[in-house]
């Protein structure tokens, strides 16, 4: 089955001072998504020979009082995968919580055994909702 690495997400509290610290070294803005219905920017940079290589960094527009002081900074690491529900299967059998299932047939989160948040996303198109994963409610936090 495989596997590809996509992205570690940040949480940043100044999204211009945070562009121009990792444009100092040398990366660069390769794609951004705003949301104005959830209120947040998502952006990602990467260097320059390695746009498959990014850093996503999310700023809620409205603030985040939790930071800098609540560790959650640091979101999770991001990867893709060939059959998300194959994946998922893998890893319950295994006796990992899937803390948020694919109900949608393109995105889940795990955590490590030291609770490092892992998304895995479905390479290529979303796959069709299916039973257990399409009910299965999501479990802690992620």
């Amino acid at each position: 089955m495989k596997i590809k690495y996509l992205h570690t997400m940040i949480r940043v509290l100044d999204l211009e001072k945070t562009m121009t610290f990792f444009a100092l070294l040398g990366l660069e803005e390769t794609k951004r998504y705003d949301s104005e219905e959830g209120r947040f920017t998502l952006l990602y940079m990467a260097p320059e020979d390695q746009p498959e290589c990014p850093i996503e960094l999310t700023w809620n527009w409205d603030g985040d009082d939790g930071l800098p002081s609540d560790s959650r900074h640091f979101g999770h690491l991001a990867f893709g995968v060939e059959n998300i529900y194959e994946m998922c299967q893998k890893l319950q059998d295994a006796g990992i919580t899937i803390n948020r299932p694919p109900r949608d047939g393109r995105m889940a989160f795990v955590r490590t055994p030291d609770n490092i948040s892992v998304e895995l996303l479905q390479l290529g198109e979303s796959l069709e909702p299916q039973e257990p994963w399409a009910s299965m409610e999501s479990t802690g936090h992620w």
